[in-house]
């Protein structure tokens, strides 16, 4: 049961800034070219923060680190792929 909810916290955990990190791509998309640069830098300081959190949190929380972390890592990862098709899909048109 523990690893079931280490996977829910971390899915949501993960979705949350995975879409503040669209939230910001999507305005900074709309910047000029010096927006576009910095926002790879943003994105993945916003993604390290989201994963330092659950490891400094460890210990504070009764769920599983690992499967926190890697669930957490997954949604992030699936919703950034999943965001970035959409954008260039909307650009293209």
């Amino acid at each position: 049961m523990i690893v079931v909810l280490s996977v829910i916290a971390g899915l949501v955990w993960g979705g949350i800034f995975a879409l503040i990190n669209a939230l910001l791509t999507k305005k900074m998309i709309s910047g000029g070219d010096r927006q576009i640069s910095s926002m790879s830098l943003v994105r993945t300081l916003i993604d390290a923060f989201a994963l330092a959190v659950v490891y400094f949190t460890r210990n504070l929380l009764p769920l599983r680190f690992e499967v926190t972390l890697i669930s957490a890592a997954a949604a992030m990862s699936v919703i950034g792929i999943i965001v970035a098709f959409r954008t260039a899909a909307s650009m293209r048109k």
